[in-house]
């Protein structure tokens, strides 16, 4: 696990302090780092490349970064989890190897195979090759998304970084936000691939090539598409269907096995967050019926309906695992707040990024490496949004003369809505975010498409909020996964795993962790575990109102169905209650009419409507505020 970094240059002068730039782009990764440092320099092209190594494989000098091998250069972020029985073929035709580091493997099967080397490969990661002979720069990035690769270019310049804040180095790097990045951030919480905050700068997608040719042309292509797999499970649904559960309970058990025992691959200790839900659940107890008893490691919360700590508690008892929690204050977490742009470089509004900091740090101080059971929800329909949207879709499908009423609440403005609402308050069922769900409800009584009305109930600001703020552009979600033509729960999952699932959840991990210098792995994320369940059908998936129903019967032969059965939390954060009783100071002071009308960029009568009606107790979404004060928060620091 490393960071890397690196420019070329095609338009470059004599002058150029190549070796000085690209040491100052390295090292603001030394946190993701800190074991070791290299560069390679191509003072004739001029090409620049860095490493800060976070030692996990051959821990010795052998496995420094970047590497060389004839005509190639590497220099690569990840694990490649078999990465032996790799070297053993490379091995049998003539390859000899010198480390014991899963690099020099990557950077020998790509002498032999080109890119039909990754198809090779099982794991996480981002890297960049530098053929001499070609004079092509190749990046990559895992299938997934795990681990993060982002690219810049403009003028001639093309850079490639682990994380945005390298960039800020480079002296030709131009920061301009981009209000396509903007708007996205403030819809989801988040910005998809391949959008940044930035203009000119990108993500590179996940299981995508990207080349800069001689001439500086790009080509960007896929080696690897998730869409596939749910093809192939529509068109063979009926044979899915003819197994019983039983058989498909143990084709799932054995795939999980065999990925989880491949990421404890390692040279130093290994440990797993554990939150008590089923996800964390199920690879504690198939590691432990192997005789395997990781560290465990817990954040928890005084406010109750937040807390998941007492869960995990007793899953660790019954497992056995060594486990220790801390639980989160306000305190703790107006420390950390004011880290969190630097930590994510880019505006990042999911706020369990607090927690997941704290377990990361927890976990660092007795592992280097911890695994994490990010994407089972995705693919086992683990979120209640899931069938929720899905019930109140049907229900308003059905819903006579939707038309209609579409056009009576077109004509009553959202504002005398709430009004109206706020008077009648005492007799009528208790909203949260009343005006939000006023809208949300007009725009989806307009649509037909069901995962257009799916984007609508996942977006925090709406299209007319954008206007108001003085935005223009929008994007939707469904722009990412527009095909195959799905029933509602699997696109629901596909597009998730396309945009939440890399561009949220991995974010928060990836970056939390290596904040930290520990590895964070995703034992639920091989591909081959991937292939599976995106080709098996919904319904074993969610059936009679049981979420994740296979993967259920799986770990209830290991773990009492009574520590298990309860409402899904998810890692939520008490915001809401924290800002009211002891942060809100702080929307007050990054809110401000000052800060506002001297950035120039939100129209500041829409950001005050929002505060007041947050501190008189309105109604407000509170997450609206937490995205916009994230936002500043990161425009202090970066712009």
């Amino acid at each position: 696990m490393c960071r890397i970094v690196g420019f070329l240059d095609l338009n470059y002068k004599q002058d150029y302090l190549m070796d000085k730039i690209i040491l100052n782009m390295r090292d603001t990764l030394t946190h993701g780092g800190p074991d070791d440092a290299g560069v390679y320099l191509d003072k004739d092209i001029p090409l620049a490349f860095g490493h800060r190594r976070l030692s996990i494989l051959d821990l010795s000098p052998l496995g420094r970064q970047p590497m060389e091998f004839e005509n190639l250069v590497i220099t690569y972020n990840g694990e490649v989890y078999n990465f032996r029985e790799i070297r053993q073929e490379l091995e049998g035709e003539g390859y000899k190897f010198f480390s014991s580091s899963d690099t020099e493997v990557i950077l020998k099967a790509f002498h032999r195979w080109g890119m039909q080397a990754v198809q090779k490969f099982r794991g996480m990661f981002a890297f960049a090759l530098w053929d001499k002979e070609k004079k092509e720069l190749i990046l990559c990035r895992d299938r997934v998304g795990v681990k993060p690769l982002f690219y810049y270019y403009k003028n001639g310049l093309f850079m490639f970084a682990s994380e945005l804040k390298a960039f800020h180095k480079h002296p030709k790097f131009e920061k301009e936000i981009d209000p396509i990045g903007l708007s996205l951030y403030l819809q989801y919480g988040y910005i998809p691939a391949p959008y940044t905050i930035f203009k000119n700068t990108f993500k590179l997608k996940p299981a995508h090539f990207l080349i800069v040719k001689p001439n500086g042309e790009i080509e960007e292509f896929p080696f690897w598409r998730i869409e596939t797999f749910f093809e192939e499970g529509k068109s063979k649904k009926d044979i899915w269907l003819k197994k019983g559960e039983d058989e498909l309970a143990q084709e799932l058990e054995d795939i999980l096995m065999e990925s989880f025992k491949l990421r404890l691959v390692s040279d130093v200790p290994v440990g797993m967050f554990l939150s008590g839900g089923i996800d964390s659940s199920t690879v504690c107890a198939l590691l432990a019926k192997e005789g395997i008893r990781l560290k465990t490691f817990t954040i928890g919360f005084y406010e109750k309906e937040y807390n998941e700590a007492e869960y995990a508690k007793k899953i660790a008892k019954y497992l056995g695992t060594e486990h220790t929690e801390l639980y989160c204050t306000p305190k703790e977490a107006f420390e950390i707040i004011p880290k969190l742009p630097e930590i994510y470089d880019e505006p990042f509004g999911d706020s369990s990024a607090i927690p997941t900091y704290l377990v990361s740090k927890l976990a660092r101080s007795q592992v280097k490496v911890s695994l994490s059971a990010d994407g089972g929800d995705e693919q086992f329909c683990g979120y209640s949004s899931y069938w929720l949207i899905s019930g109140r879709i049907k229900k308003l499908s059905k819903l006579p003369f939707s038309g209609l009423i579409s056009k009576f609440l077109d004509v009553i403005h959202p504002d005398f809505a709430q009004k109206i609402y706020n008077t009648l308050k005492p007799i009528l069922p208790k909203y949260t975010n009343f005006r939000d769900k006023f809208i949300k409800l007009r725009n989806i009584l307009k649509v037909k498409d069901s995962m257009e009305m799916y984007n609508f109930a996942v977006s925090y600001f709406l299209e007319e909020d954008l206007r108001e703020l003085g935005l223009n552009s929008y994007r939707r979600l469904t722009d990412w996964s527009k095909e195959p033509k799905l029933d509602l729960l699997s696109s629901m999952m596909l597009t998730d795993l396309k945009t939440y699932l890399p561009d949220d959840i991995l974010v928060k991990v990836d970056r939390a962790t290596m904040a930290v210098a520990l590895e964070g792995r995703e034992p639920f994320l091989d591909h081959r575990i991937l292939e599976w369940t995106c080709q098996l059908p919904s319904e074993f998936k969610y059936k009679n109102g049981v979420s994740k129903y296979i993967l259920r019967k799986v770990l209830y032969k290991y773990v009492p169905r009574e520590l298990l059965d309860r409402t899904k939390q998810g890692f939520g954060v008490p915001m809401y209650e924290w800002f009211k009783r002891d942060l809100k100071e702080l929307y007050i002071e990054y809110l401000s009419e000052h800060r506002i009308r001297s950035a120039g960029i939100f129209d500041f009568v829409a950001v005050k409507r929002l505060l007041d009606d947050y501190l008189m107790d309105r109604g407000v979404n509170h997450n609206k505020l937490w995205l916009l004060f994230v936002f500043e928060l990161w425009r202090e620091k970066w712009i």
